[in-house]
């Protein structure tokens, strides 16, 4: 299981996605690509920031792009700040997922 919140940034005004739970998992991006089928979500570009210790996923889907940023700390983040409507589509999938529990800060 993959455990999530839907939360504000740190600015307060751009909802995102944080995942908390199961990032380490070798099937992670696999089973959030399956989660989010109905808006056919497709990797457009990745990109590896060695300093950071963080990979970004570019990602179109039929709902608008957004962003997956994943580290090897365990933690992602899913993030449109040009396409909140896009966030929110998002969240209604996940918490429909067997896979994926939304938790509350």
């Amino acid at each position: 299981m993959y455990s999530y919140n839907c939360r504000y940034n740190h600015s307060g005004d751009k909802l995102l996605i944080e995942f908390v739970k199961g990032v380490e998992k070798d099937t992670f991006l696999f089973d959030l690509m399956d989660a989010l089928g109905r808006i056919n979500p497709k990797i457009e570009d990745y990109e590896e920031l060695w300093m950071n210790e963080e990979a970004l996923f570019c990602i179109n889907s039929t709902a608008g792009e957004f962003t997956l940023s994943k580290d090897v700390w365990g933690f992602a983040f899913i993030i449109a700040d040009e396409n909140q409507d896009c966030i929110s589509q998002i969240n209604e999938m996940l918490s429909i997922n067997d896979l994926f529990v939304l938790i509350h800060p």
